[in-house]
């Protein structure tokens, strides 16, 4: 049996440059891995896709990005997927999933991985990095120990309706600005959101930012508490807050 890390993904701050004929989205990021992982268990005599773990209800079909990734590298193996990382969470669960199986079998060139996602090209290599283009631009960056708060909300957001709602407001003449250029448009489709981003921005400040395109809020370093996991009654129902830190680039 072979164990697989696949740290999930922060997004320190992103800004979108440009939309391209095809309609993607072309960004400047930084991106840090965290120690805040799901966990592939693989049987390489196997031939089968389980997942356990609080998040267990992810799709088992042929467009699991896990399923995808063994595709693309011509590999079979049965894999027992531990999730931990909330889908639709702006963390790149599945793009980490992805990545993880990617670096299994050896890698593949950033264009290959991002025919997966535009978040499989960084996901594969890890630590910090300036992500460009659509995903494919990976520049390594010096890793930087860095303390973070995780506040996971008990909803999440499809990445496609954030970017259409990003479009129409740039059609609108709004000019994205700030941290995430993706905040106000992910505020406009999941109102819960945006009452849970102001309720913890009276208590904590302007520290409170949204993880890519939500539903994950972060907090730079860690808040006064022994515990490392705690829930906590927000607005919009219970949230779990969760202190981790970054990780360097994975061998």
């Amino acid at each position: 049996m072979i164990e697989l890390l696949a740290p999930a993904k922060l997004t320190w701050f992103l800004e979108v440059t440009g939309r391209r004929d095809n309609g993607l989205h072309e960004l400047r990021a930084e991106m840090v891995t965290l120690d805040f992982a799901d966990r592939l268990e693989l049987d390489e005599a196997g031939d089968f896709l389980r997942v356990e773990g609080p998040y267990s209800v992810v799709p088992l079909d042929e467009n699991n990005l896990v399923t995808r990734a063994l595709r693309l590298v011509q590999r079979r193996a049965g894999v027992t997927l531990h999730k931990i990382i909330p889908p639709g969470g702006g963390l790149g669960g599945g793009s980490a999933d992805a990545g993880a199986i990617l670096r299994w079998a050896g890698s593949v060139s950033a264009e290959t991985a991002l025919t997966l996602g535009g978040d499989v090209p960084f996901c594969q290599q890890g630590g910090r990095a300036l992500v460009e283009g659509v995903g494919e631009r990976v520049s390594e960056r010096p890793f930087e120990a860095r303390k973070v708060t995780l506040v996971l909300t008990n909803f999440g957001l499809g990445t496609r309706e954030v970017y259409s709602a990003f479009d129409e407001l740039v059609e609108s003449g709004v000019r994205p600005s700030g941290r995430n250029h993706l905040e106000a448009a992910a505020r406009a489709v999941e109102p819960r959101l945006a009452t849970t981003m102001d309720w913890l921005r009276t208590t904590l400040g302007d520290q409170v930012h949204l993880a890519g395109s939500g539903s994950t809020l972060f907090i730079d370093g860690h808040l006064e508490s022994d515990l490392v996991t705690w829930d906590a009654m927000g607005p919009e129902g219970m949230v779990q807050f969760r202190q981790t830190v970054t990780t360097p680039k994975q061998a």
